[in-house]
């Protein structure tokens, strides 16, 4: 019997939201679980995707662990797990609830917002509703007035991330607002910041780093060995999934990725046009853009998202044995190497990807737009500017969170890699705007 038939029409709202949502992750699921080459080891990350979205479960995580939400990736992880806590990085990639938010959020908010406020609009998610707190660094006019939304339904903290990270007044002011949310995860766990908290949090994070930076290095050995959907598929779940669980997974892929090289087994032919994704994230389940490029011929090797090895990869850098010494080591590991367009001054950013062109063999970059996302779109012209005078052939692709605008972005995507594969990227950057 359809159940969206039955009860009140609110409760027959939310379960046609939770029919629809559950049809488009089964859908992208679907679509990853088939695309040739993938490793055996990848399926846990693929069933903890579906635990949330289909299943419509909580967070993986060991039981009696509390949820707390956030927004972005200059959250420490580590004050979290400190506190007894699990941070849940809440940024949501779904159509159906975009559309819902698309009903309360201005036209020009950026989808992701939008995606946010639907699921808190229709409650009926539990990766969201299990979350005893939010937290919402302020990285862009959208998160601000998030921030003062889910305030007036959830309790909510701010943290207010500086414009400049090179000054040291710029960290002690990010360093009070750490101590500050630490001193709100205190009254939801009952556990007092400490030494030997954070330290044991920092070892968490960090085993789960040296997985991550082993699988980083592997791909720079060998950028064919696995399909650049796969890998995004493997770091989302890390939003949903425990620390100690995702590194777990995490390790059994390398071995497998290892394997798999010695082998010489690899998931793309040698002249698939080696393609770098940089700008707006991508959340699942919002795989469209990874899942064309591959579908188009080309190989995507790399990414430089907040979703991808940005949101996991820098470890703080700790000098000061103390609790003070790890709070700031926290701030500086938030910030500092953060390539987040958030700062009035990102030359990190490009000299990140110029980094990344060398070390995954690319050769050519597509600039992720989500319509009305203008902090990322702000910076295409310095990123264009640079491969430009590189000779790296760069492309920006605008969506948004629908399947509408799928088949624009089938066509220009394969154009360009028609481009870069028949030779004429090579000499001189080709730039299709749009």
């Amino acid at each position: 019997m359809d159940n969206s038939r039955q009860g009140t029409p609110e409760e027959r709202r939310k379960q046609r939201f939770l029919n629809k949502s559950a049809v488009t992750s089964v859908k992208y699921l679907r679509k990853i679980d088939e695309l040739p080459h993938k490793p055996d080891t990848l399926d846990p990350f693929l069933n903890i995707l579906k635990h949330v979205f289909v299943d419509m479960q909580g967070a993986v995580k060991p039981k009696d662990t509390p949820s707390i939400g956030t927004y972005c990736v200059m959250v420490p992880p580590e004050l979290i797990y400190a506190a007894g806590a699990m941070p849940v990085k809440l940024c949501g990639g779904s159509y159906t609830a975009f559309n819902i938010g698309d009903d309360i959020a201005p036209r020009d908010a950026c989808p992701l917002v939008k995606a946010v406020m639907g699921f808190e609009s229709i409650g009926v998610m539990p990766v969201y509703q299990e979350c005893r707190m939010m937290a919402v660094p302020i990285t862009c006019d959208c998160k601000k007035k998030l921030a003062g939304w889910l305030g007036e339904r959830r309790k909510t903290v701010t943290l207010h991330v500086p414009t400049g990270r090179d000054r040291d007044e710029d960290m002690e002011h990010y360093v009070k607002e750490l101590y500050q949310f630490s001193e709100e995860l205190t009254k939801i766990t009952g556990k007092q910041l400490s030494y030997e908290r954070l330290s044991w949090a920092c070892g968490l994070t960090a085993a789960a780093q040296y997985e991550l930076s082993r699988f980083i290095e592997l791909r720079r050995r060998a950028p064919l060995v696995i399909k650049g959907t796969h890998y995004l598929a493997a770091l989302n779940a890390l939003s949903y999934s425990h620390i100690s669980i995702w590194t777990r997974y995490m390790r059994a892929l390398c071995d497998e990725i290892e394997q798999r090289i010695k082998r010489k087994e690899m998931a793309s032919k040698e002249n698939r046009p080696r393609i770098l994704v940089t700008g707006s994230p991508i959340v699942f389940p919002n795989f469209k853009l990874p899942l064309l490029i591959e579908e188009m011929g080309g190989a995507l090797v790399a990414d430089e998202t907040c979703m991808g090895e940005r949101g996991a990869y820098d470890p703080p850098a700790i000098a000061d044995q103390s609790t003070d010494g790890i709070m700031r080591a926290l701030a500086n590991k938030s910030t500092r190497p953060c390539t987040c367009p958030t700062f009035t001054d990102n030359k990190r950013r490009v000299y990140r990807i110029m980094q990344m062109l060398e070390d995954y063999q690319v050769q050519g970059v597509i600039y992720h737009v989500l319509r009305g996302c203008l902090v990322y779109d702000y910076e295409y012209q310095v990123l264009e500017e640079e491969m430009g005078r590189l000779g790296v052939p760069i492309i920006r692709v605008e969506s948004d969170y629908n399947e509408e605008d799928v088949e624009q972005l089938r066509i220009r995507v394969e154009a360009f890699i028609e481009l870069i594969k028949y030779g004429r990227g090579g000499d001189s950057a080709i730039h299709l705007r749009k």
